[in-house]
């Protein structure tokens, strides 16, 4: 079946890309992609296309036909009902955007929900367009739950052909099989055709993880810049004031929890420690330190994500788990 009749051209857009990807000192066009709905501990990937959006004006390129890729009984859209008739609907939208980044310098961002529906012509469609506007670099980006400490720095997993842009990090996984995702099957069809392709993943403490953390976002930005040569200011600006006031935040809800709060992140540090030690010292064997269970951390930090789904919206613009 044909890709192209998932998704339809903006000629004014398209013509915008055609002009700019036809001069002759162009080396092509960095496409940033993101799909809401898979696994994004942190809210990693939303907070920075969300930022993207807000901070740079953008021409739309392509739009995808959600009606066929979009399963709306799983992923209900909001409407709105005043006194006593339907006044509006917030359409989904999976859109190819033309922008700019502080520099001018032009880049894609594919991003919206992802496809309940015919991955595979998706996946197609995604290596389609990328021949289409001659993008020279595919980048995907989300979070993912790890036992780490918010105390330490967040650590990074490239993946992909071009792992090398994002050097110093080491495998975390020899190996490992989890539920698939539609962002990872389109990375995994470029490079099978040839095109350049990086996956940047933050590893988010797990027991923040349903939480907005904008420490997560803010390492994944700073990684794409140095990757793509992007300089997106405002962007790294606003994540670094929401980090700031997050770790306040979590802080001050330690400072007020009980000892065995106290001890679960403790524990984690001593166990990254370790771990960071012996990868300097070129022994992989860390020395051995008794943690609470999965299960203990659960209930300890429980009360802890219950508080912060209780505040919900406020007055520094953040949201609860």
């Amino acid at each position: 079946m044909d890709p192209q009749g998932l998704y339809a051209w903006d000629q004014t857009g398209l013509e915008a890309v055609d002009a700019i990807v036809g001069e002759p000192d162009s080396a092509g066009l960095v496409m940033l992609y993101h799909f809401e709905g898979f696994m994004d501990a942190g809210d990693t990937g939303e907070q920075i296309v969300e930022r993207l959006l807000e901070s740079q004006p953008s021409v739309t390129v392509a739009r995808f036909d959600v009606d066929r890729l979009i399963d709306y009984r799983a992923r209900r859209p909001m409407m709105t009902f005043r006194r006593n008739a339907w006044v509006s609907y917030e359409t989904p939208r999976l859109e190819l955007r033309l922008m700019r980044d502080a520099t001018d310098a032009p880049f894609l961002l594919l991003a919206g929900p992802e496809p309940d529906n015919e991955w595979e012509r998706f996946s197609a469609a995604v290596v389609e367009i990328v021949e289409r506007v001659r993008a020279r670099l595919s980048v995907t980006f989300h979070g993912i739950p790890m036992g780490v400490p918010h105390t330490r720095p967040v650590g990074l997993t490239p993946h992909g052909n071009r792992t090398e842009l994002v050097p110093g990090q080491r495998p975390v996984f020899e190996e490992a099989q989890v539920p698939g995702s539609a962002a990872g099957l389109s990375e995994l069809r470029l490079a099978e055709s040839g095109h350049d392709v990086l996956g940047v993943v933050a590893h988010v403490p797990h027991y923040i993880a349903r939480s907005t953390y904008p420490d997560a976002a803010l390492i994944v930005t700073e990684a794409i810049t140095s990757a793509t040569g992007l300089v997106l200011p405002d962007v790294a600006h606003a994540l670094r004031t929401e980090a700031l006031r997050t770790q306040n935040e979590i802080e001050r809800q330690l400072a007020e929890g009980d000892d065995e709060l106290v001890s679960v992140v403790r524990g984690l540090e001593q166990q990254y420690d370790a771990v960071a030690g012996a990868e300097t010292r070129g022994n992989l064997v860390a020395e051995p330190v008794e943690l609470p269970s999965a299960d203990e951390l659960g209930a300890v930090f429980e009360q802890f994500l219950a508080d912060r789904e209780g505040e919900g919206p406020d007055g520094d613009g953040r949201r609860g788990s």
